[in-house]
């Protein structure tokens, strides 16, 4: 098989092709970025422009990633040169295209939907937040949600998972949570109801500009 076909890198020491998770999760990143910035324009400005040709732009990244090759995806390389001082985080490629393939399937609806047929509905609203869903996850915590249902579709086991999350072992101690840090999870949830409630008519006065309030409060 030439090089240029095979899905993934040869990395010596691993004995199928690989990926490398950082520049993934910049990737995922910069997308999550801006379908979140086209998001919140739908939301407060009604514009779909910016999600338009976000919708485009990841379509055509994602076809390039699943039937050309990652390598030439232009998010991946622009994560590549983000993460480039970095030392690399490999991961199995199987199990990646597989979640890229659910990723092109959702875009290219949306891109049907909202680009060619020029329409909104509650299937793109939730296609949208589905993806947000995953580029967050990806990003922020460096969980491939695409990737855990690999072993559903194959019975192959998916070889190294960010994290070593494919391979069964205890918790180091600093991995295990107390029943005192679940208490502080609660009460910190808590804490943001008790602000809502007291505050929420504060919070929800306009600023005012911040010169002006010096300049107000200056002797005359």
């Amino acid at each position: 098989m030439k090089k240029s076909k095979q899905f993934g890198e040869t990395v010596i020491g691993y004995n199928i092709p690989v990926l490398n998770e950082r520049e993934i999760r910049a990737s995922a990143g910069i997308l999550f970025l801006f379908t979140f910035l086209s998001l919140l324009l739908i939301l407060f400005k009604g514009n779909f422009l910016l999600i338009k040709y976000v919708i485009t732009l990841f379509v055509t990244d994602f076809a390039i990633r699943v039937f050309i090759n990652p390598k030439f995806s232009p998010t991946l390389i622009i994560g590549r040169l983000i993460v480039s001082r970095q030392n690399p985080e490999y991961v199995g490629a199987a199990q990646k295209k597989f979640a890229w393939i659910i990723g092109f399937i959702l875009s290219a609806v949306m891109f049907i939907l909202m680009v060619i047929v020029n329409s909104y509905s509650i299937i793109t609203g939730i296609i949208c937040l589905i993806c947000l869903i995953f580029l967050f996850f990806e990003s922020a915590f460096g969980i491939c949600l695409g990737c855990l249902f690999y072993g559903w579709f194959y019975k192959k086991k998916a070889q190294y998972c960010p994290g070593e999350i494919c391979v069964l072992k205890t918790k180091q101690e600093i991995q295990k949570i107390s029943l005192l840090q679940i208490a502080i999870i609660i009460a910190f949830i808590a804490f943001i109801i008790l602000i809502a409630y007291l505050f929420n008519d504060n919070f929800s006065i306009k600023p005012n500009d911040l010169w002006v309030i010096i300049n107000s409060s200056l002797p005359k």
